[in-house]
């Protein structure tokens, strides 16, 4: 049946007629609205079990592949260190971040890190110059002695925007 209406669409337009849907509230007295009405019951009082239309909408195949990715790309988010900062990718995407290459490198533990130098063995030694462990992201921006007032600053920032500090692990 939704076949035959846009064919009659299609065959319409190609007379150069102009044609446009509208939402009509029900019940209003409009005599075209009480028939479509009247069939659409009649319709489906008298259905055989028979599916009449048995297409998929696209949006429902877009909405199903973008819940998939987003729980693949869940999973590959799990032990990396931009978890720290965004526990799960639905809280990632409701920010709007502009994500420039020095965020990036931040979120990743791409940046110029000790850790990441260690890893890539361009140093020998991951640790970082407070001592208190490897320099990463996560040490910098929580732990390390020589960035106190850094991270005040930090701190002050996050929580005048309405947000917490220290970030969640």
């Amino acid at each position: 049946m939704v076949e035959q209406i846009r064919e009659g669409v299609r065959s319409l337009e190609k007379d150069n007629w102009s044609i446009h849907f509208t939402w009509v509230k029900d019940h209003n007295g409009n005599l075209g609205n009480e028939l479509a009405d009247q069939l659409a019951k009649n319709a489906a009082s008298t259905r055989d079990g028979e599916t009449a239309y048995s297409r998929i909408p696209k949006n429902s195949v877009i909405k199903v592949i973008q819940e998939k990715g987003e729980l693949q790309w869940q999973q590959e988010w799990k032990g990396e260190t931009k978890k720290s900062f965004f526990p799960n990718i639905g809280e990632r995407k409701s920010k709007r971040l502009q994500m420039g290459i020095n965020l990036s490198k931040i979120v990743t533990g791409h940046g110029k890190l000790r850790s990441y130098y260690h890893r890539l063995k361009i140093k020998d030694d991951p640790e970082c110059v407070c001592r208190m462990g490897p320099q990463t992201t996560d040490l910098l921006i929580r732990e390390c002695a020589h960035l106190l007032k850094q991270r005040e600053t930090l701190k002050n920032r996050i929580r005048k925007a309405g947000g917490n500090f220290p970030l969640s692990n």
